[in-house]
């Protein structure tokens, strides 16, 4: 079981990345929101609907990630 040791790691980093893409695409959002268009041809609500999918992202790794857990201590009982 020890083996799957850097695997959820790696999916834990990817988990909080994912998290740090969506809150930078809000910070954007608001911003874009506020002094209008940043980028030409973009609406802002298009970047709440990347933040969206970024933090859906996160939290279906962070779920994965509690239920391995859970697996591997009632394993090690």
């Amino acid at each position: 079981m020890k083996t799957r040791g850097w695997f959820l790691k790696v999916l834990n980093l990817i988990a909080w990345v994912a998290a740090g893409m969506g809150l930078i695409f809000v910070i954007v959002g608001l911003i874009s929101a506020y002094v209008g268009r940043i980028v030409p041809g973009t609406e802002s609500v298009n970047f709440f609907h990347a933040a969206n999918s970024f933090f859906l992202g996160s939290i279906v790794l962070f779920v994965f990630l509690i239920k391995a857990n859970i697996k591997e201590i009632t394993h090690l009982e």
